[in-house]
């Protein structure tokens, strides 16, 4: 799969072809002036008749790189279902450790409430999605509620987490550079702060995932489902840690994955 093959070198070049006639983002907004953190804001494509779903999206990369400007496609596909999506930036180390790129996450969430009726979206059905390191830092924003808690906001106020080949409980030797000292690295695991009081979960992970392993996936949603919270797991049979990513760019490759997306938003099913 080339395309994939591409994007896993987090190539220019790779993430260019995935970009190849996707829509630029209709406002570029700065959500955190003291870090210089942006987004962008993707329009759904067509005619609503009222506000529209919201879904922030954050971009993988080991916590290490990654550019809004990378997931036009992204922005782009989830427009097309007839959300307003959001790409936000976020630090990454060097410029920050855990807990920083969290607390950036939930910035831009807390932008999204505030702002999002202001094109077209409800923030009353907002819902944060990541991709890999950004499904780790949109898994900890819905289930650790010291994340949302300065912007007056709790887990529960979303409408849902959208996870896509996410690590929830992973091992993080190798990145003592990122999460810091030992004693630290449990507040990093979304699978040790389930209570309950979490929104409702998607996750979707590849079987064949070589970079994270998909039992991260299956026992956060044990944690979760025992916990009551209403809990949707998608597996696509064979796929690599970048399936999630590709289907995006091209959904025939996953034929399930945008259906899950939109049955779990509630949004009408395509013709």
């Amino acid at each position: 799969m080339a395309l994939a093959g591409l994007l896993a070198g987090c190539q220019s070049a790779g993430f260019g072809i995935a970009n190849l006639g996707a829509s630029a983002p209709v406002a570029s907004v700065v959500y955190d002036p003291r870090h210089g953190l942006a987004l962008d804001v993707y329009r759904p494509v067509g005619t609503t008749t009222g506000p529209v779903p919201v879904v922030v999206f954050l971009y993988g990369g080991n916590w290490k790189q990654g550019h809004r400007s990378q997931y036009r496609f992204v922005g782009h596909r989830l427009a097309q279902q007839g959300v307003l999506a959001i790409v936000a930036d976020y630090r990454t180390f060097p410029r920050t450790t855990f807990p920083g790129f969290v607390e950036d996450g939930a910035r831009a969430v807390a932008w999204a409430r505030a702002h999002a009726a202001e094109h077209g979206g409800d923030p009353r059905r907002l819902f944060v999605a990541g991709h890999s390191a950004g499904a780790q830092i949109a898994a900890l924003i819905g289930t650790d509620a010291c994340y949302l808690a300065p912007h007056g906001l709790r887990p529960r106020d979303l409408a849902g987490v959208i996870g896509f080949s996410g690590p929830y409980d992973f091992e993080i030797t190798g990145y003592e550079d990122v999460f810091g000292p030992e004693t630290q690295w449990p507040r990093a695991q979304a699978v040790n702060f389930v209570d309950g009081d979490e929104p409702p979960f998607l996750l979707v992970h590849g079987t064949a995932d070589m970079t994270v392993e998909a039992k991260d996936s299956r026992e956060l949603a044990v944690k979760l489902r025992s916990a009551g919270v209403e809990t949707t797991l998608v597996w696509l049979p064979g796929a690599g840690h970048l399936a999630p990513l590709v289907a995006m760019r091209a959904p025939s490759r996953q034929p399930a994955l945008m259906p899950a997306i939109r049955a779990f938003m509630n949004l009408p099913a395509k013709p």
